[in-house]
């Protein structure tokens, strides 16, 4: 008796949660995505695989030094990891929005917009993260690979990554979950992948904007939206967070 009671004030509470987002997170567009039950069970044999295999080399690349030839051979093997798995998996899909006129067209601007949002809450937070040592340590750790590596290789890296995960997280992985808890599940596993960088910050960046781009994937029922989301939000993370966390010794050696 308490479980359903618990069960069913969690649905209510989702239920809720689904009334206070935008229509662009709230509102399922029409999908058939059905898989016979032998091609479902083969998406969930790669993505099983393919999950361990990429959160083993994404440890692996922010090991090595920023800026050296392992780091962008490491982080470009990654990505190459989350297409090639997303791939083998099964079908992709790019997914639609219903406009203004209530038809259904690709999410192009919406998500691009979403991405400029979700920047501008985490620079706020960046801003009082500079106050916590735990998180101002982690970003400046984390954002290294950006300050001491070469921009435009630092650039296509990000970018190649963002796209992958996209592929990988919100295309096989969500669809290898099932209906049920795809948002919950597929974030959390995404959430642990990052745990392999041993970061705190990219830890719950990846739980914050997982949840985000596992909302744009059920409602849109495709990648499209959450990949031009992450994209955005990367480009700008990168272009902005590094001059809030100088390295140390750019500190030591700033004028008095």
């Amino acid at each position: 008796m308490k479980l359903h009671l618990a069960r069913e004030l969690a649905l209510e509470r989702g239920r809720r949660l689904a009334l206070s987002l935008p229509t662009s997170l709230a509102e399922k567009v029409p999908r058939d995505h059905r898989e016979a039950d032998q091609a479902f069970a083969r998406r969930r044999r790669v993505v099983a695989a393919v999950s361990l295999t990429g959160a083993g080399l994404l440890g692996v690349s922010l090991s090595t030094r920023p800026g050296s030839p392992q780091f962008y051979a490491a982080t470009l093997g990654v990505a190459g990891v989350w297409v090639v798995g997303g791939v083998a998996a099964g079908p992709l899909h790019l997914g639609w929005v219903r406009g203004p006129d209530r038809r259904l067209r690709r999410p192009v601007v919406t998500p691009i917009m979403t991405g400029g949002y979700a920047f501008a809450v985490f620079y706020g937070a960046a801003l009082f993260a500079r106050r916590a040592p735990v998180l101002d340590e982690a970003l400046r750790d984390i954002l290294r690979f950006a300050v001491e590596g070469s921009t435009p290789l630092v650039l296509i890296t990000t970018l190649a990554n963002g796209a992958a995960e996209e592929v990988f997280f919100r295309g096989a992985l969500y669809a290898a979950v099932g209906e049920k808890s795809s948002v919950v599940v597929s974030t959390a596993v995404y959430t642990l992948a990052t745990v392999a960088t041993r970061n705190p910050a990219l830890v719950l960046a990846g739980a914050i904007m997982g949840t985000l781009f596992a909302l744009q994937r059920r409602a849109s029922g495709g990648i499209q939206a959450p990949l031009l989301t992450h994209l955005t939000w990367a480009t700008l993370m990168l272009r902005y967070l590094p001059p809030l966390f100088p390295a140390t010794d750019q500190i030591s050696r700033a004028p008095e």
